[in-house]
């Protein structure tokens, strides 16, 4: 089940809603790609507002027929071997393209209309040809990034490039010589009609196991940034014959490549290397090689298998601000030799996973300029006091998964820039004398904590923004010897292992924005007298993850957070003694939440309960939860329940009480259920045949189909034979009858209690034809920005009641009615009904709602219903015209937001 069909004018209302699905397609917003994104797969751009990701595709143009046109990342996978002509001419604002069909032909006018499209992926495995026309990509103004991958294009020639292209990558395919690029793209070489070169930031000819040869002059005068041929049989030496004009970067990894390509960094003058990863070891560096790269200002020899490195390697790479020499052998970093007093410029340097035991005093005497130093996943047991001696600009340290014991005294004393330090997975027991002194901007700090002493006090820099504490399970808790951490916002804590109270977190971490709490029972956060309530009440606390070790008895709810914006909870069930859930045991007042993500808690039944405290909810995932049962009050619930619902890696019940859902899904005005796993029903093993979940129950729970036929039935036999007696009723007088006794029971009740609140503040009355406006406009200006709440029609009508009765309820549940009016609006029976019923009710309440009206068009007053009452809301200005020029249009907003106050809105 990929997901069900929303109503058609639902789409109408985008972007307003965050996420729902369509067909086989998910549609999701840019904010929530981290949600769903396992289920994309393709790269799409997350600062995007709204992004789509179609499965299961035999057909382009009828999958997406129903995907939104606002959509701006798009991203298809499935059979079709043919691009048709105009494919994507609906989505004038896409920007981001990823094609994971099985394409073996692209028509011309594919890519017609996308002048905005920036990036452009063809995905395909395993190997398969494409053909390219030569105009396939010329019309793509704005493309920036194209890439293919898994595809053959041998059999295209001549393909022209857009013109602003500056990436290019062809991975994966059947090239064998660079010459075969050139064939398929001539721009390459022949550069512009003017002649001048092409220019490219990125060449991307990685994972080609075919390419191995290079004709020469097969890229003449083009202009490159970076080449990549990992994966590849190049030789480096191979690239000076390209003809190349221009190569910054040059990225070698995983090929023949033996020993520095010395000779190619000084024919172009490269600033970036990067080689190594290869089944071929360089294991020793030339000094006499190094003469010849002194151009370089990165330098990658990461997993080359070198064993040491030769004595003046920084000293004849004067230029050299990166150094990455991790995954080698090792032993010694001898970088700075004592005799020499030069100063490195070198930035970055990275050793992590070699064989270093020791550190000599002089190691890093030389690099004051360095801000970044990797040591992680060696062999360092202890550190000296001034090991770090010369290192004051330094800014991130991590010297994690070592076997540290002991630090040398002082040894954060030469340090003094330091921000980031990492300490994990080492064994140095932090001692109750540190003071951290040296570091005066220490914000991110990682660190161990082992058992120790009953009552010890850990010594933490007060000035910390980010915390990460590992504790050891069933060990001694720390005390904190600082009373407040007033800057922390980030704390993280994999186990306990510190003796925090319920009642001084708040003190302590006054500013806590984040807090991640990891396989701990979390008895700290219950209170002994209530266990199920979670007493952690930070103010200020919008991010919250909670996963147990699953030894923890009955969790908290988790309730009393005013801020809190996302919440996840992961894996709460006791092993031991497992015991299904209900949602509301695990969340309960919590106003401000936005995103709730349950995975692997034992959830039984949602129902509607659940959704009591969480008035701002709009996300919900429920992941890898089997055996969900949807109560039937969630059908009552709906207008309350979050924007949409994810169904991730789960299954609901094959039980008739879930038997409504499916209906329920196809109707729903506001919420948008997604079920992404395909689910299987088979009651009696070895009897009946596996089935898909809702046909199954459709044909297992007979009377709840019945049931519902029934009903259905009729309710439509009744309809039909009222029809004909109630149409002239309604029209002349019945309506009007219920309009006025709705307005007399509102002031009646505005009597008894003046502060009654309304359910809606404008009820907005146009035709489809303004929808365009209402959309586009209005509803940005009051529910965007003065956060009223609107009642449309085709958005908030109960579905399945008459027209008649909703517009009258909603009227009267609304403190403005807004007529919006044009001359097809006033030629729509409902549209007049509208404006028949505001007019009788402002005629008739005592206390009369106010009632605007909006003109999209100059409209001739003959044309209007002949009500007095109208004509006197035309001569009191309770009435404007929608200009039609930029400059008028903050007069008209003016307009609306002073009536719209003289109702106390906005």
């Amino acid at each position: 089940m990929g997901g069900h069909l929303l109503l058609p004018g639902l789409l109408l209302f985008l972007p307003l809603i965050s996420g729902w699905t369509i067909s086989n397609c998910l549609v999701t917003e840019g904010s929530r790609l981290h949600l769903v994104s396992r289920f994309f797969l393709c790269r799409l751009d997350s600062s995007l507002p709204l992004l789509a990701a179609c499965s299961r595709v035999s057909n382009v143009t009828k999958a997406l027929e129903a995907v939104p046109q606002g959509v701006e990342g798009l991203c298809l996978s499935g059979s079709p071997s043919v691009l048709p002509t105009d494919a994507f001419s609906r989505f004038p604002g896409l920007k981001v393209l990823g094609l994971n069909l099985h394409l073996t032909q692209i028509q011309p006018g594919a890519f017609r209309g996308l002048g905005q499209l920036q990036r452009l992926s063809f995905i395909r495995l395993p190997l398969k040809d494409l053909f390219l026309p030569p105009d396939a990509l010329g019309n793509l103004s704005s493309l920036q990034y194209l890439a293919f991958s898994g595809f053959c294009l041998n059999g295209s020639s001549g393909v022209r490039l857009p013109p602003n292209l500056r990436r290019l990558s062809l991975t994966l395919s059947c090239l064998e010589n660079v010459g075969q690029l050139a064939d398929i793209f001539p721009d390459l070489v022949l550069g512009s009609s003017s002649g001048d070169a092409w220019t490219l930031e990125m060449l991307d000819l990685t994972s080609n196991n075919r390419l191995k040869m290079a004709s020469p002059g097969a890229l003449q005068g083009l202009k490159l940034g970076t080449l990549k041929l990992d994966h590849t049989k190049m030789k480096a030496a191979a690239v000076m014959g390209l003809g190349l004009q221009r190569l910054d970067a040059l990225s070698v990894t995983y090929t023949d490549t033996a020993e520095l390509p010395s000779g190619t960094v000084a024919h172009f003058e490269l600033q970036e290397l990067n080689l190594g990863l290869g089944w071929t070891r360089i294991e020793h560096i030339a000094l006499e090689a190094l003469a010849s790269c002194q151009s370089l200002k990165s330098l990658s020899l990461q997993g080359s298998g070198l064993m040491d490195l030769p004595p003046g390697l920084l000293a004849a790479l004067p230029g050299l601000q990166r150094l990455n020499l991790s995954g080698n052998k090792l032993r010694s970093a001898a970088l700075c030799p004592n005799e020499t007093g030069a100063v490195s410029g070198l930035r970055a340097l990275d050793l992590s996973s070699n064989e270093l035991q020791s550190l000599a005093p002089a190691t890093f005497s030389c690099l004051s300029h360095l801000r970044e130093l990797l040591l992680q996943m060696n062999q360092l047991v202890w550190l000296e006091g001034q090991v770090f001696q010369g290192l004051r600009r330094l800014e991130m340290l991590d010297l994690s998964n070592n076997p540290l014991e002991a630090l040398g005294e002082g040894w954060l004393a030469p340090l003094p820039a330091l921000t980031t330090l990492n300490l994990l997975k080492t064994h140095i027991v932090p001692s109750p004398a540190w003071d951290f002194l040296g570091p005066e901007s220490l914000q991110d700090l990682r660190l161990p904590l082992p058992s120790g002493p009953s009552g010890a006090a850990l010594s933490l820099p007060m000035r910390l923004t980010s915390l990460e504490l590992h504790a050891v399970p069933g060990g001694e808790l720390w005390e904190l010897a600082s009373p407040v951490f007033p800057a922390l916002q980030t704390l993280t804590l994999n186990g306990w292992g510190l003796q925090l109270g319920t009642q001084n977190v708040t003190k302590i971490f006054p500013d806590l924005r984040q807090l991640s709490l990891f396989g701990s029972s979390l008895d700290g956060l219950c209170s002994q007298d209530t266990p199920s309530f979670f007493l952690w009440q930070l103010p200020r606390l919008q991010y919250l993850r909670v996963q147990g070790d699953g030894h923890g008895p009955k969790p908290c709810c988790i309730t009393g957070l005013p801020s809190l914006r996302e919440l996840k909870l992961q894996r709460l069930q006791s092993r031991a003694q497992p015991r299904r859930l209900q949602l509301e045991e695990l969340v309960g007042e919590l106003p401000g939440l936005q995103v709730l993500h349950v995975y692997d808690t034992g959830l039984e039944t949602l129902s509607a309960v659940t959704f009591q405290g969480l008035g701002s909810l709009q996300v919900l995932v429920l992941d890898w939860e089997e055996g969900l049962v949807l109560d039937g009050s969630l059908r009552q619930h709906s207008p309350q329940m979050p924007r949409y619902v994810y169904v991730l890696t789960s299954s609901l019940a094959c039980q008739c009480a879930n038997a409504w859902v499916e209906p329920w899904l196809e109707r729903s005005p506001r919420t948008y259920v997604h079920i992404a796993s395909t689910q299987l029903c088979q009651p009696e093993a070895g009897v009946h045949p596996k089935r898909p979940l809702f046909p199954f129950l459709r044909s297992h729970c007979p009377r709840t189909l019945e049931l519902g036929l029934f009903l259905g039935s009729s309710a439509l036999l009744l309809l039909l034979i009222s029809l004909p007696l109630l149409q002239e009723a309604r029209n002349s007088w019945l309506l009007y009858l219920q309009a006025l006794f709705r307005a007399w029971l509102q002031d009646l009740r505005g009597r008894k209690g003046e502060g009654k609140r309304f359910l809606y503040d404008v009820f907005v009355s146009h035709c489809r034809q303004d929808q365009a406006w209402v959309v586009q406009e209005l509803l940005p200006a009051l529910e965007g920005r003065r956060g009223l709440r609107l009642c449309l029609p085709e958005r908030d009508f109960e579905p399945g009641k008459d027209v008649a009765d909703n517009v009258v309820e909603s009227m009267a549940n609304s403190q403005v009615t807004l007529c919006v009016l044009s001359c097809q609006a006033l030629h729509t029976p409902r549209c007049r009904l509208e404006l028949r019923l505001a007019t009788s009710l402002l005629l008739a309440a005592p206390r009369p709602p106010l009632l605007l009206l909006v003109f999209l068009e100059r409209v001739s007053r003959h044309q209007l219903p002949r009500y007095h009452r109208l004509a006197w809301l035309l001569r009191r200005g309770d009435y404007c015209l929608w200009p039609e020029e930029e400059e008028r249009k903050d007069g008209f907003w003016a307009w609306l937001g002073s009536r719209l106050e003289q109702a106390r809105l906005g």
